[in-house]
């Protein structure tokens, strides 16, 4: 496994040191080389739970164990440095590495090129598209070659052209590297066609209410019964909890 969360709480203090859960008892596990999903409504922690395994914010019970060296991050507001080009964004990372130029450069533009904006190297963020922004992002993630990468809503800020073929790149990406993929998400089709589990949380504090494995064939058929089938089972084990 490269994660597993066992009854894990976490609070939130507030000006006034009252404290307020955010988390209550989350237990799952991620097995390695799997996509898994965190799926919930509006309030309900997934993004504290983010910072949670990441070691951002600390849990005040329970355990976590972190079978992973090296977690990159991709976030939904892109994160870029605007003062950065795509290409110095994409190498922030092994410069804080210390990494000497020449070989962060070159790595840098290996994954620009993977991500498909080896054209646009020398551009800052401002002139990017926001679909060219979320690749920036990936690439900068993969730069650090991740065992675990986490993507909080990666493609809610993106139309449907746009995100449809950044899925598609985002599933070679995963499959070359082997990787382990941690997404949150709020969209159920999406959830679907790319996760092999998927965690589905209530709110208030967050918690796991159903865990679903996804056990259709890759590459998924997004117009099959079957898919269908999973996406109804999904929106009805979301709406028992809403």
């Amino acid at each position: 496994m490269t994660l597993v969360l066992s009854r894990v709480t976490a609070h939130f203090s507030d000006a006034t040191a009252h404290e307020a859960p955010a988390l209550k008892d989350m237990s799952f596990s991620v097995p390695s080389g799997s996509f898994v999903s965190i799926i919930g409504p509006s309030g309900s922690g997934k993004s504290t739970l983010m910072r949670v395994i990441l070691g951002l914010m600390p849990h005040t019970s329970g355990e976590i164990v972190r079978n992973f060296s090296r977690p990159a991050m991709v976030f939904q507001n892109y994160a870029l440095f605007p003062w950065l080009t795509a290409l110095d964004n994409v190498a922030f990372g092994l410069r804080m590495d210390g990494m000497d130029r020449l070989e962060r450069e070159r790595i840098a533009r290996e994954k620009l090129k993977e991500v498909g904006l080896a054209h646009l190297e020398h551009h800052y963020p401002a002139a990017l598209s926001g679909g060219q922004r979320q690749r920036v992002g990936l690439a900068r993630a993969l730069a650090i070659s991740p065992d675990l990468l986490i993507m909080d809503e990666p493609f809610s800020n993106l139309d449907t052209i746009t995100a449809e073929a950044l899925k598609a790149d985002l599933l070679k990406i995963w499959r070359a590297y082997g990787m382990t993929i941690l997404m949150v998400n709020h969209l159920i089709p999406d959830a679907i066609e790319l996760s092999d589990q998927i965690i589905i949380m209530g709110a208030h504090p967050g918690r796991v209410e159903k865990t679903l494995a996804i056990d259709l064939p890759r590459p998924r058929d997004t117009r099959n019964m079957r898919f269908f089938k999973e996406v109804d089972l999904l929106t009805e084990a979301i709406r028992a909890i809403s």
